[in-house]
């Protein structure tokens, strides 16, 4: 009975002692799993639907339906979408097109009907262009809506700018439209909040904003472009903080850049919009935070529309 005792008291030290080693990551714990990673071999990752490039953009997804691309008339919107995680697919609620091949995904020269999330942004959650596509048609002020999202997860303004690593790709996308025979009629921008946490400053969010512009009218791109005015997302959980204040210099900038010309024309204010309850995580934009966004594209792009036709 006492050998028994003994074997079963060694039985709890050694697991009492495991446990403390893999929490701590300390011997034998490391040792062990590393022996057994070369015995069994690495565990390639399960098979997925997406496919994602280096920088984290999705690029492919076999649930997609491709689509013969829609001919542009003056009753197409082809809206090209820029910006970071708030402008990709980081939704919390998915949306697809209500017209069929009416609503389509550009991407990489080729069409998809539009449905969450869009190739050619960051993450694989939900999105609300889809949504004002379909409140474009339904407004009755269009026939059909290209998307052509390029939207990276905490992005920097600095990285869109010319000598930035984003810059190639936005050109590249742009000549891609311009392969499939589109002229770019917006270009939406939302991003901020990952300049407001780096402590960028007002001219400085200016300077490289222009770069951009300039970049896209280097490339032959003339529509307006819409700066929202985004500058929020709290907490550290999403590399923000704890509390928002309103003014700052990233919205001072916005501000500036929306009154500058340019062609830059000012966007949704997703700062003064959305509340708690339209942000899933306090940053990003969820199921009602989608309905007021969109509601405020689709305000700005009709109301513009609307003084275009009258001239």
């Amino acid at each position: 009975m006492s050998k028994i005792i003994a074997v079963v008291l060694a039985l709890i030290e050694l697991y009492l002692v495991g446990g403390v080693s893999a929490r701590h990551e300390i011997f034998p714990w490391p040792q062990l799993s590393s022996l057994k990673k070369k015995v069994e071999g690495e565990k390639s990752p399960p098979p997925s639907r997406y496919t994602i490039d280096d920088k984290e953009r999705l690029i492919g997804d076999e649930s997609k339906t491709p689509v013969t691309c829609p001919t542009q008339t003056d009753r197409t919107a082809v809206l090209l979408i820029l910006g970071q995680s708030n402008a990709a697919n980081d939704g919390g609620q998915r949306h697809r097109s209500n017209y069929g091949n009416h609503v389509v995904n550009a991407f990489g020269r080729r069409c998809f009907i539009a449905a969450s999330p869009l190739l050619g942004s960051t993450d694989t959650k939900g999105e609300y262009w889809t949504l004002l596509a379909n409140q474009l048609i339904a407004s009755g002020q269009y026939d059909s809506v290209i998307l052509a999202p390029l939207a990276y997860s905490g992005s920097e303004v600095a990285r869109w700018a010319a000598g930035g690593d984003i810059n190639p790709v936005l050109v590249d996308t742009v000549k891609q439209l311009q392969d499939s025979g589109y002229r770019i009629t917006n270009v939406l921008w939302v991003q901020g909040e990952k300049d407001l946490v780096l402590g960028t400053t007002m001219e400085a969010y200016q300077q490289r904003f222009l770069s951009m512009v300039d970049t896209l009218r280097q490339h032959g791109v003339e529509a307006p472009v819409y700066i929202s005015i985004a500058s929020k997302c709290l907490e550290p959980s999403n590399g923000g903080f704890k509390e928002h204040i309103p003014d700052n210099a990233i919205v001072r900038a916005q501000m500036a850049l929306s009154k500058s010309g340019h062609g830059i024309r000012e966007g949704a204010n997703t700062d003064a919009l959305l509340d708690g309850d339209d942000r899933y995580d306090d940053c990003h934009i969820g199921g009602t935070g989608a309905e007021k966004v969109s509601r405020a594209w689709l305000n700005l792009l009709s109301g513009d529309r609307r003084l275009e036709s009258s001239r």
